[in-house]
């Protein structure tokens, strides 16, 4: 090992000459003395503070800058690794140069020792990534409010330090990949002062001890708490993993990490996911609470990171300790990004309750598919129903909207029209067409999601084979007994009128508005349709969500024991009405929202001057047939009213076709399919109705039920 002749001559110099830059570069890159990662390395080493908490933070900063830096060091000197990756070429450079010069290796370990000495890592161990809230909504609100407000800093911190060194999400990955025998080297060089002072592995090993009793104390509260007990009956207090988990924390505390304890602790972190997993499990089958599954993902980062803690401390010295250092950092480093993100916390733990919401939506999908000829004719039955109702609801709402009421109450009125209609069909066991893309879509995404070994994709296309002409004709069902029902409802109650009331049901200025608004080019007839389209999806998933709090809640249940029904109606009849609640949660739930949202949306437009309106297939055929009475029969065959016919029918492609695509899209993201995958899928599809179409569209009359994938057509508007 060489000694410079120029390092003690640089301490203290603000501006070292250009002689005494080139004699440095020189001695430690003989090959390219000129390379700038060497001249910054002596520019950086130049300057090391000999003092101050603050200054030594901000040269560790520009120190990791160099080594982030992209041009890497490679071929400096006449033994080189040429496997070393750009970062670890200036690692390996860095631990040359302090190995030759004592003098900057003392500067740089003083700097190490009171970097760690005026710092402390329990937060950055036990807090960074495991978010300090009570629950989903107040950590959403603390993030929201540390992106708006500015964030006061905290310099003895090694949490804050981690995000100046690493301000960018992939400066993880980057961490990661560093070279944990490079980094021991550089551990021996600057990581042992000299004495009194304790070395910094001691103050970090410190730390880790106590992260690692602070999460087993929050993490013990976390999984004693009522509601995860109470998903976990089979197990008594005394006998929960979590009480065991501190004891076992004590344990490696009280023998400074022994193997055989970390051993120990490891079984009981194991036991304490077990009944998460058993928590998780019965929120599969019994509602889905936001907080809840929140604090069960507190708790899994919790155990994550009492492992991974455990793993450091049992790890030996030198480069097996870096290397689970490295991947602990590297998670840190990622979770303290995501820590700041509120797009990160929503989509994190909206998945699990989406994926309820869906599969629920999907359940309720499966009982608009129809297998056999008699459900093919009772889908078509139960859709006439619904368009009786519909055509019905078309004249009610146009006599509410010629009352002289204040706008409030008209648009209640109106909404109420629309919610009632949609409530008694699901009642009454009537079917929408318009409901039905988004629902069955959640179930031809379970048809794709499933098997994913090796012969997934063959039971997958074999799923589909079947299920998908089974969703079309069904679909084909449901609108034809719509449409087919509510034009002649609609004369019927048109013409009528007016042989009753001597006048047309509307004036020749409303039919002609009616007429002129379902004009497929010459109005906006198409952005409507694609609104109102996402109006039929968010109803979908409303009734998910409507379900899924009924069950959760377990209203059925309560409403089977409460004690004022029961007298009313008796025992029996308590439990026919939690049945009843049971059986139309999700239609009563989406069919009001369908009714609010068809109502609503025009009037916010309208409040923020956009002029917003809604074009509901079954609706908009109602209508038109309203103003075909009012007009007459020479006008049905005017060029204006046929146009206005066939927007009728684009209506209806782009509502089915808008409400598919975001149900399908949402069911597949729940479900961690690829969308490439599902579209995939449904190409195949498509190709295999270009050739053989009739089964899309006809059930063939000898096929039989299909199993588990048979579906009934049940009451669901």
């Amino acid at each position: 090992m060489t000694v410079s002749t120029t390092a003690p001559q640089l301490l203290g110099r603000s501006a070292p000459s250009a002689r005494v830059v080139d004699a440095f570069c020189v001695q430690h890159a003989p090959r390219a003395p000129g390379h700038p990662a060497v001249r910054d390395l002596f520019r950086l080493l130049s300057e090391v503070p000999g003092d101050g908490l603050e200054p030594r933070l901000e040269w560790v900063e520009r120190w990791m800058q160099w080594l982030r830096e992209r041009i890497p060091a490679h071929g400096l000197t006449e033994v080189e690794d040429a496997a070393l990756s750009p970062a670890d070429s200036r690692l390996a450079l860095l631990v040359r140069v302090l190995e030759a010069e004592p003098t900057f290796r003392a500067s740089v370990t003083r700097l190490v020792a009171g970097v760690c000495a005026g710092s402390r890592g329990l937060k950055l161990f036990a807090q960074v990534g495991l978010s300090g809230g009570n629950g989903f909504f107040s950590e959403l609100t603390d993030r929201f409010v540390r992106g708006v407000l500015p964030t006061p800093p905290e310099p003895g911190k090694l949490s804050e330090l981690l995000l100046r060194l690493f301000p960018v999400p992939g400066d993880a990955e980057w961490l990661g990949a560093l070279s944990p025998a490079l980094l021991a080297r550089l551990t021996a060089l600057v990581g042992e002062p000299p004495p009194p002072e304790p070395t910094p592995s001691a103050r970090v090993r410190g730390d880790l001890m106590d992260a690692l009793l602070l999460l087993a104390v929050q993490v013990t509260g976390l999984g004693l708490e009522e509601d995860v007990r109470d998903r976990t009956p089979e197990t008594s207090l005394r006998a929960s993993p979590f009480l065991r988990l501190r004891m076992a924390c004590d344990a490696v505390l009280a023998r400074d990490g022994a193997p055989d304890v970390l051993k120990d602790l490891g079984r009981v972190v194991e036991d304490c996911r077990g009944v998460v997993r058993s928590v998780t499990l019965h929120l599969e089958y019994s509602g889905v609470s936001v907080d809840l599954v929140y604090r069960m993902e507190r708790i899994r980062r919790g155990l994550d990171r009492m492992e991974a803690i455990a793993r450091v401390l049992g790890a030996a010295r030198g480069e097996p300790r870096w290397r689970e250092a490295l991947a602990l950092l590297s998670d840190l480093l990622e979770y303290a990004h995501a820590d700041r993100s509120v797009r990160a916390l929503v989509r994190r733990n909206a998945r699990l309750l989406a994926r309820k919401v869906i599969e629920r939506t999907g359940n309720t999908g499966e009982h608009y598919i129809t297998s056999t000829t008699a459900e093919f004719h009772h889908m078509v039955h139960s859709a006439a129903g619904g368009g009786l109702l519909s055509a019905c609801a078309v004249a009610l709402k146009f006599l509410l909207t010629g009352l002289p009421l204040a706008p409030f109450f008209a648009g209640l009125f109106v909404a109420l029209n629309y919610a009632g209609s949609f409530v008694l069909m699901q009642m009454l066991g009537f079917t929408l067409a318009t409901k039905q893309p988004s629902m069955t879509a959640s179930t031809l995404a379970a048809a794709v999601g499933e098997d994913t070994g090796p012969d997934g994709g063959t039971r997958r296309m074999e799923r589909l084979a079947a299920l998908v002409p089974r969703i079309t004709r069904s679909q084909l069902a449901a609108i034809l007994g719509n449409l087919g029902c509510v034009l002649p409802v609609a004369v019927a109650l048109g013409l009528g009128f007016q042989f009753l009331k001597g006048h047309a049901y509307l004036t020749a200025q409303q039919a002609q508005h009616v007429v002129d608004t379902l004009h497929p080019w010459k109005s906006a007839t198409l952005l409507y349709a694609a609104l109102t389209g996402v109006m039929l999806w968010a109803s979908s998933v409303a009734a998910g969500w409507f379900e899924n709090f009924v069950v959760y809640r377990r209203l059925p249940e309560a409403l089977a024991h409460h004690r004022v029904l029961r007298a009313l109606i008796g025992v029996t009849g308590a439990r026919k009405v939690a049945d009843a609640l049971m059986h139309h949660a999700a239609g009563v739930g989406g069919g009001v929202t369908l009714g609010v949202l068809l109502v609503v949306m025009p009037g916010v437009g309208g409040f923020f001057g956009v002029p917003l309106d809604v074009r509901h297939v079954t609706f908009s055929f109602g209508a038109l047939a309203f103003a075909g009475c009012a007009l007459g029969p020479s006008a049905v065959m005017e060029p204006g009213f046929l146009a206005a016919a066939a927007g009728v029918l684009v209506v209806g492609i782009v509502n089915f076709g808008v409400s598919f695509a975001l149900a399908l899209g949402v069911a597949l993201r729940a479900r961690d399919v690829p969308v490439l995958e599902g579209l995939r899928f449904l190409a195949a599809m498509a190709v295999r109705f270009l050739r053989q179409p009739l089964p899309f569209l006809i059930p063939p009359r000898d096929e039989p039920a299909a199993g588990g994938t048979e579906a009934r057509v049940i009451p669901g508007g």
